[in-house]
């Protein structure tokens, strides 16, 4: 009887562990499809993500290149060329040069730019993109980081990281890449990026990635160059400065690996695009051919 006893408690037991895992469970996915269903009627309202500002980081020194937003470019500051392509995206609800520097801030006023003064602690663009936001007055539902150093930055991309983030719901970050050219595989310069196949990012390196076993850039293969553009969700821009530094952020000197290495996702969109951003006083030449050879002023 004893036996029986216990192996009836135990089938009790037993019975009521599945019942209350069900229930978690069922709860859990009650839960997902009314979240679910909130983001379809956001999507569907078109407020989902939908207040949009777009943010350029700007500062004077530089251990490649100190001044680098001011350089002239065939005759403007390289940062009003940025800002101007900006101003041209249709999903931008405002653009503003975040700057701690007063030859900065002076230059920008002077063509018309919104400044925000933001502290010389900032330890790269995004902190300094999350300062910017807590000084603005208005509310946001994503930030746009676009580099200063991207003075032929096209309108259409800025657009579409920005609809990249508003469709991806699970990603908290979202980015550009586009070709890289063979000859730029080694260049710690031109940072490297690979993907899943659902278009998340998986990595970002100064060296070349993927690496085969001869040790050479394949021409066959198409590698991903990333782009200085990069917008998040404003709820997750909040907490970045206050997660950790990450090993491989630190070893490659690449912010966007701490995202990463934290577990969150980054959608990455393939675009085209020519030129590339400015990182060296060489660069200033190149461009300016680039220009010249396509009639850009």
């Amino acid at each position: 009887m004893a036996v029986c006893s216990s192996s009836s408690s135990s089938g009790s037991s037993s019975t009521t562990k599945a019942w209350v895992i069900h229930g978690i469970l069922a709860g859990a996915a009650v839960a997902v499809a009314i979240g679910a269903h909130a983001y379809l009627l956001l999507r569907r309202s078109g407020k989902f993500r939908s207040r949009v500002v777009g943010i350029i980081p700007a500062r004077f020194a530089s251990s490649r290149f100190e001044g680098k937003p001011l350089v002239q470019i065939l005759g403007k500051p390289m940062i009003q060329r940025t800002w101007e392509r900006a101003k041209l995206a249709t999903t931008l609800d405002h653009v503003v040069v975040a700057t701690d520097d007063d030859k900065i801030a002076e230059c920008c006023r002077g063509f018309g730019a919104d400044v925000i003064m933001t502290s010389e602690s900032c330890r790269n663009g995004t902190e300094r993109c999350n300062e910017a936001l807590q000084k603005l007055e208005k509310q946001y539902d994503i930030v746009v980081n676009i580099q200063g150093d991207e003075p032929l930055i096209e309108p259409e991309i800025i657009d579409g990281v920005v609809k990249a983030l508003q469709a991806a719901p699970d990603a908290v970050f979202s980015t550009a890449v586009t070709s890289l050219k063979p000859e730029d595989g080694f260049d710690p310069n031109r940072v490297k990026c690979v993907t899943d196949n659902r278009g998340y990012a998986i990595y970002f390196s100064r060296g070349l990635i993927p690496f085969n076993k001869s040790g050479t850039v394949n021409q066959q293969f198409p590698y991903l160059l990333h782009l200085g553009i990069q917008s998040y969700d404003t709820k997750f821009l909040k907490i970045y400065p206050d997660l950790p530094p990450t090993p491989l952020q630190l070893e490659e000197d690449l912010e966007q690996l701490k995202v990463l290495e934290n577990g969150y996702k980054m959608k990455v969109i393939k675009v085209d695009h020519e030129a590339h951003g400015v990182d060296t006083p060489e660069d200033v030449d190149k461009i300016e051919s680039f220009m010249r050879e396509r009639n850009l002023s």
